[in-house]
């Protein structure tokens, strides 16, 4: 048995284009990974793939992407073993955290090994882009800038370590309905890419900080009021920024305080929000 961890992510940046062609967005984001984590246990066995979850409602089939990653793998590798994959969840379903492409990155690595196909990561690479936009990055980790539709992948240095608050309002945000919302034309605010990417070259925090920025807030807010109630109150126990994570809901915190992280985690349980994490950052392929 092989168990592997499935870190989730935050989006620093998140600034989105033009529609494609091919039906996605245009995007340029950097992203990091933190170490609240899903748990991924692979079990050897003679044929066939098997998958057990923990959480209720969480589908145990091809329509989960730990699941339909097994089987690219398998198809592509041509090999003839099976694997049982039992799925402990951490990270928040329809979080905006990328769970979903965390465990599938963490299947096709674990495999890879499990297997012993000997794939280099990049290879695996372009199998996780047929998976989904932010599996790619799943499978490196750390500090990156994603570009096409997130697929295009440049290491960037490791944001300064620090403690990152995670709050998921209980709500659930389509990720295709956001999208689908989103009108390029109508933001007026874009966040500093180039200036993100030359704080972090200076391993300066706070700058890092004044630059979180995320297109998508304009999309979903105005339908989910509880996603800026969650900064406000973030910013008011002490967070050095507060930013929605991806598509949203939930609403991620910086601190360089670990008990000051903590402090804020706790002040916002006392308000009600359901699901509050504190994690560090990521900043090497695990």
């Amino acid at each position: 048995m092989l168990t592997i961890k499935a870190y989730a992510k935050i989006n620093l940046a998140l600034d989105v284009r033009h529609k494609r062609s091919d039906g996605y967005h245009e995007v340029a984001m950097i992203m990091q990974a933190v170490s609240l984590a899903d748990t991924i246990a692979l079990t050897s066995q003679p044929a066939g793939i098997d998958l057990s979850v923990n959480t209720p409602g969480l589908a145990a089939d091809a329509n989960n992407l730990a699941y339909r990653a097994a089987t690219l793998l398998k198809e592509y590798s041509k090999t003839g073993q099976g694997v049982l994959i039992h799925l402990e969840k951490q990270i928040p379903l329809a979080a905006g955290l990328a769970g979903g492409s965390a465990d599938a990155a963490a299947v096709l690595k674990g495999l890879n090994q499990l297997w012993e196909l000997n794939l280099s990561l990049d290879e695996l690479s372009k199998l996780a882009a047929k998976l989904g936009s932010d599996v790619p990055f799943c499978l490196y980790n750390g500090t990156m800038l994603a570009t096409g539709r997130g697929e295009i992948l440049a290491p960037l240095p490791p944001l300064p370590a620090c403690y990152v608050i995670l709050a998921k309002p209980a709500v659930e945000v389509p990720t295709a309905w956001v999208y689908g919302q989103f009108k390029a034309n109508e933001v007026s605010v874009r966040p500093d890419i180039a200036a993100m990417c030359e704080c972090l070259t200076e391993e300066n925090l706070a700058g890092v900080a004044d630059h979180l920025g995320n297109v998508l807030e304009s999309v979903t807010i105005p339908v989910y009021p509880e996603i800026a109630k969650i900064k406000k109150y973030m910013m008011e126990y002490g967070a050095m920024a507060a930013l929605m994570s991806g598509s949203g809901p939930t609403v991620f915190g910086l601190s360089d305080c670990g008990a000051q992280a903590e402090r804020i985690a706790e002040q916002l349980k006392a308000r009600g929000v359901p699901e509050v994490f504190v994690a560090k950052t990521v900043s090497k392929v695990e």
